[in-house]
């Protein structure tokens, strides 16, 4: 019987990440790959990537993410918002966390977990994010790795 892996695909603003679990929830396999606004055919390609690294194995896979909503109607897969995704894994895998910041390409997130869930968001302004930080590494002559 094939081997039954769970993935996460996240299609975000400006890349596309990828996570696979096998059945003791370890992670197995990733990848980050930045889709250059054409995220429908990096999506086809991180896909046929896993197929060829996991050709014998069946999958349960979620989406998420600010470009993910299409691709999940497109290919009838359950999406979950990003932040109650965020929400959800800090909650299960590391529940002692207070606040969780988390910097998109193009907005940025911040969930208090308290007595109660607390979300606010960004939506005006991109700075800080992972879009405005590749304009600046651009403006410096180099890339975001080298930002520390």
């Amino acid at each position: 019987m094939a081997e039954l892996l769970h993935v996460g695909l996240d299609v975000g603003s400006t890349t596309v990440k990828i996570v696979v679990m096998n059945n003791k929830l370890e992670t197995i396999y990733r990848d980050y790959t930045r889709h250059y606004s054409d995220a429908k055919n990096t999506v086809c390609s991180v896909l046929n990537s896993l197929r060829e690294n996991f050709n014998t194995s069946r999958f349960t896979l979620g989406l998420t993410g600010s470009g993910a909503l299409t691709v999940a109607k497109f290919l009838e897969l359950p999406f979950i918002q990003e932040v109650i995704s965020c929400k959800k894994a800090v909650e299960k895998y590391i529940s002692s966390t207070d606040v969780v910041i988390e910097l998109g390409g193009e907005d940025a997130k911040i969930i208090y977990f308290d007595d109660f869930i607390e979300q606010r968001m960004n939506g005006t302004c991109a700075g800080g994010t992972g879009a405005f930080l590749d304009q600046m590494a651009a403006l410096l002559n180099t890339d975001t790795s080298r930002i520390k």
